[in-house]
């Protein structure tokens, strides 16, 4: 398997964009064999002049390596997919051309090989290439039948090779018209993929972001609850904190709503940014938080709620005539096993005790409570 693989990386390279102009050329290669056998058997039957058939058959099968080399060496040549893509559709037309030239009564039949060669483009090319390449084949192909005629007329009559081209004509400039309306349609599918992913983004903020405070909601960090219970490695400390703006009411009746939502927003940017790397700040509903402080001690936790309290009373909302804003907040540690929803329930008890003793402090839950440390701390 592993033999197998470098063989591949050795033929194909490991770039994907590599990769896809190869697969590209794969599906040309294939097209290539499937008409020299076809060529095969026309000289088989005496249908072909061998040795034009062979020179075909050789020219073909060197273009088609060739082009396999160009661009395995794209890296150094730097050709983009449409000008590799032009370049073989234009190998390929040359090649539709002669096999018209010398497969005699079969000659038609080349007509859809270079109808063929015109679809084939229309997923790589834009329409303005697209339709230049089908006036190319058009000329080329115009060319050699007036050729074919002018010279031998017994074998190509002009009154059928004019009707001959006259449908190749039609189908190669219906082709054409029909790539640019395919390419109007990619492009529309693409423009609502795009804005489909731009949608179901703003979506999943919506879900996970609460839209005033920019910190995540609820909803969201009950599912980061979820994965740090996953997560916890036995012996590992984990405590939660829940915070609540003190006499925020009393700010909403003063000074209004929009001012109560500023102090919101001031205090959400200034506690994040006392929290250290992978602690989580949640919105959990009004003006009450929850805080996730992931492989913390009780202590630690403490130092960084006593860090934010600074940062908040020294913070500055617009609108609120100097006046200090305070939190105050319980803090639990989670026992080895234990639901989130146990401990933040405890935390919440703490929280309350906060409030009973004064507001403007931060209280361990009872359990979690050291016998030599008193209850309640600024």
């Amino acid at each position: 398997m592993n033999a197998l693989r470098r063989l591949a990386a050795l033929l194909c390279g490991i770039d994907p964009g590599m990769r896809r102009m190869l697969q590209y050329w794969a599906a040309t290669w294939v097209l290539y064999v499937i008409c020299i056998v076809l060529l095969s058997l026309q000289v088989a039957h005496g249908l072909s002049d061998p040795d034009a058939a062979r020179g075909l058959m050789a020219f073909g099968a060197c273009g088609a390596l060739s082009f396999y080399g160009l661009i395995r060496a794209n890296g150094v040549f730097k050709l983009a997919p449409d000008q590799l893509a032009v370049a073989q559709a234009a190998f390929s037309l040359v090649c539709a051309i002669w096999a018209y030239a010398i497969s005699g009564p079969l000659r038609a039949a080349m007509l859809t090989m270079t109808v063929v060669i015109i679809v084939f483009c229309m997923f790589a090319l834009r329409p303005r290439q697209t339709l230049m390449l089908s006036a190319t084949a058009i000329a080329g192909m115009g060319t050699a039948m007036w050729w074919l005629q002018a010279h031998d007329p017994l074998r190509f009559p002009p009154i059928t090779e004019l009707l001959t081209f006259g449908y190749l004509a039609g189908a190669l400039v219906s082709t054409a018209l029909l790539s640019g309306e395919m390419s109007k349609l990619r492009s529309r599918t693409k423009r609502q993929k795009r804005e489909l992913s731009d949608a179901l983004e703003t979506i999943k903020v919506l879900a996970t972001v609460d839209e005033l405070t920019s910190l995540i909601n609820r909803r969201h960090m009950n599912e980061v609850l979820e994965r740090e219970e996953r997560r916890h490695a036995p012996g590992a400390d984990t405590c939660i904190a829940l915070l609540d703006i003190d006499f925020f009411k009393q700010v909403n009746d003063r000074y209004g709503h929009a001012t109560g939502d500023a102090v919101l927003r001031v205090f959400s940017a200034t506690a994040r940014a006392a929290l250290r790397a992978n602690d989580v700040l949640a919105r959990w509903g009004g003006e009450e938080f929850l805080l996730l402080l992931p492989d913390a001690a009780p202590d630690d936790a403490r130092a960084v709620l006593q860090r934010m309290a600074e940062q908040v009373r020294a913070m500055t909302v617009p609108g609120l005539d100097g006046r200090q804003i305070t939190f105050s907040a319980g803090l639990a540690k989670r026992r080895a096993d234990e639901p989130f929803a146990d401990t933040i329930s405890r935390a919440d008890k703490a929280l309350y005790q906060a409030k009973e003793a004064g507001r403007d402090r931060i209280a361990l839950a009872p359990a979690d409570i050291a016998p030599e440390r008193r209850y309640g701390s600024r």
